[in-house]
């Protein structure tokens, strides 16, 4: 698909888990109540295809009890070519002692000094992603 004088592709599914496993930083969102909320959080993708981070207990975890239903985003550029890919889908907290002694085997830390002992593991329902060339702006006038 090409959208002006740049192209941009749209991305396999292999092709997204690939890019979220090479990266650490989203941004899930949240609803509850009718309001929208959107946290950054550092994650990790384990080998059934689902996304997990840290949390403590606090907004993240009280709307996800109310309303399971999430978008996680994750983005990123270098000098040739930008991607997004969200993934839509279902969070839940890890609750069961071998599958949190599974999950603190995969490395995760939190970026600042906090203390996170609950996870959270997305599982997709969709995922999708697009690349984008980066060019020059084409003339305008």
């Amino acid at each position: 698909m090409d959208i002006g004088s740049g192209a941009v592709t749209v991305m396999t599914a292999d092709d997204c888990w690939a890019r979220l496993t090479a990266t650490s930083l989203g941004r899930i969102a949240v609803s509850a109540a009718g309001q929208i909320d959107i946290f950054p959080v550092n994650y990790v993708v384990d080998e059934h295809h689902t996304l997990l981070f840290r949390t403590a207990p606090g907004t993240k975890l009280l709307e996800l009890a109310i309303n399971d239903r999430v978008a996680f985003e994750v983005d990123d550029h270098d000098a040739d070519a930008a991607w997004s890919i969200v993934v839509k889908g279902r969070a839940e907290r890890v609750e069961k002692q071998g599958e949190i002694d599974r999950a603190e085997q995969l490395g995760l830390a939190p970026w600042i000094p906090t203390l996170k002992y609950r996870w959270v593991r997305i599982h997709a329902d969709e995922i999708t992603g697009r690349q984008f060339d980066r060019q020059p702006e084409p003339e305008r006038f």
